[in-house]
C-alpha cells in the first residue's frame, strides 16, 4: 500500500511542477514578448529549455524544502499529497483569475497546512519557515523594485539622446539575453522544489534515511522536464498581466526589471532561499515603470497582486489541510488519496473536453 501510495504523491508532485512551470512562464517572458524582443512561441521554447536545464544547477532550495520548514515526523505520504493538492488548486485558481501569485507559496503553504492538520503546530519549524520564506518574500521584490527603479534611471541618463529605434533594437537584444538568464535562474529555483517534496515523500516513505537526505538523480529528471513542459504550454493569462498590464513596457523597462529579477533569484538559489520568482520579476516590472513616472504603473492591478501575494500562503495552507482532512473522512492510508487524485483527474477531464466543444461550436450566424 505505502508504495502505490507514494506513486500516487510522486505523480502529484510532478503534475504541481508542470503547473508551476505554466503558471509562472509569464515571470520569464512577459516582458520580451509584451516589447516584441521574441515571438511568443519562440519565447515560451526558449524559456522552457532553460528552465529544463537550471534545474540542474544547484540542489541547496531542495534541501531546504525538504528539511528546514516542516519537522521530518509530521511528514508523511499523505501529509505530502495534501500539500501538493491544495498547491495545485490554489495555482489553478489563480491562473483562471490571471493573477501571477505565488507556485512557491503556494506549495509551502500546502506543507504548512497539511502538517498542522495531521501533527498541530508542533510540526511546523517556525524559525524556518520565517528566516527561509517570509523575510526574502518581503525583500526580494522591494530589493527587484529598487534595482530595477535604479537601473532604468540609469538607462535613460546614457541613451536619453539617441535614436529612440537604435536603443530599442539594443535593449531588445539583452531581453533575449536577461530572458534566458531569468528562465535559467526560475529552473534553478522552482524546479528544486518539487525535488524537495518528492525528497521528503521518499523519506516519509522509508525509501530513503532520513539521516542522509540526498535528492535521486530520477527526482531531479523528473522534476526538470514537467517544469519545462508545464513552461512550455504558457499561462498565457499570466503572461498578459504581468507583460501588459501592470505597465506600458518599452524594451528598456523590459531588460532591466528581467536582469533585476534575474539577479535576485540567483543569489537566493545560492544561499537556499526557496523565493517567489512571481514576486521577483513584478517587483522589478513596477520599478521600471516607476523610475519612467508613477503614473506609469497601473496601481490597481499592482494591488491585486499584492494582495493576492499576501493570500497565497495561507490560502494554500488552508486547502492543504481541508484536503488532509477529507483523506481522513475517506478512510486514510491509500484510499483517501486514491479518490481525491482520481477525482481531480477526471475534474481536469472534464474542463478540458468542455473547452474543446466550446471551441468546436460555431458562433451564432457562422
Amino acid at each position: 500500500m505505502s508504495d502505490a501510495l507514494l506513486v500516487v504523491v510522486v505523480v502529484t508532485a510532478l503534475a504541481f511542477d508542470f503547473t508551476n512551470g505554466f503558471h509562472d512562464t509569464a515571470n520569464a517572458v512577459a516582458a520580451s514578448i509584451s516589447t516584441r524582443a521574441m515571438p511568443p512561441n519562440v519565447a515560451v521554447g526558449y524559456s522552457a529549455i532553460l528552465n529544463f536545464v537550471g534545474a540542474f544547477i544547484s540542489l541547496k532550495v531542495a534541501t531546504t524544502i525538504a528539511g528546514g520548514i516542516v519537522s521530518a515526523h509530521a511528514t508523511t505520504t499523505t501529509v505530502v499529497f495534501a500539500a501538493l493538492l491544495g498547491a495545485i488548486a490554489w495555482n489553478l485558481i489563480t491562473w483562471r483569475l490571471g493573477l501571477p501569485s505565488s507556485s512557491s507559496h503556494a506549495l509551502i503553504g500546502g506543507l504548512v497546512g497539511a502538517a498542522w492538520a495531521a501533527e498541530g503546530a508542533g510540526a511546523i519549524q517556525a524559525g524556518g519557515l520565517v528566516d527561509k520564506v517570509i523575510v526574502p518574500a518581503i525583500i526580494s521584490p522591494v530589493l527587484a523594485f529598487a534595482v530595477a527603479w535604479a537601473a532604468i534611471l540609469v538607462t535613460y541618463r546614457m541613451v536619453g539622446r539617441r535614436r529612440p529605434g537604435t536603443v530599442a533594437r539594443g535593449f531588445k537584444l539583452g531581453q533575449i539575453l536577461s530572458s534566458g538568464l531569468l528562465s535559467l535562474s526560475h529552473g534553478t529555483n522552482d524546479g528544486q522544489k518539487t525535488m524537495g517534496v518528492i525528497t521528503l515523500a521518499l523519506v516519509a516513505a522509508g525509501s530513503i534515511s532520513a539521516h542522509n537526505v540526498q535528492v535521486p538523480t530520477w527526482v531531479i529528471i523528473a522534476s526538470a522536464t514537467a517544469l519545462g513542459l508545464g513552461t512550455y504550454a504558457a499561462g498565457w493569462r499570466i503572461i498578459k498581466t504581468t507583460g501588459m498590464r501592470i505597465i506600458k513596457m518599452d524594451p528598456s523597462q523590459g531588460f532591466a526589471a528581467q536582469s533585476a529579477g534575474a539577479a535576485a533569484i540567483l543569489a537566493a538559489s545560492h544561499y537556499g532561499f526557496p523565493i517567489s520568482t512571481t514576486h521577483v520579476i513584478n517587483g522589478g516590472v513596477m520599478g521600471a515603470g516607476a523610475a519612467k513616472r508613477l503614473s506609469a504603473v497601473r496601481w490597481g492591478i499592482a494591488g491585486n497582486i499584492v494582495v493576492a501575494w499576501v493570500v497565497t500562503l495561507p490560502a494554500a495552507a488552508v486547502m492543504a489541510a481541508a484536503i488532509w482532512g477529507l483523506t481522513q473522512v475517506l478512510g486514510g492510508g491509500l484510499s483517501g488519496p486514491l479518490v481525491l487524485f482520481t477525482a481531480a483527474i477526471l475534474t481536469v477531464l472534464l474542463v478540458l473536453v468542455r473547452r474543446r466543444r466550446a471551441h468546436l461550436v460555431p458562433a451564432p450566424g457562422a
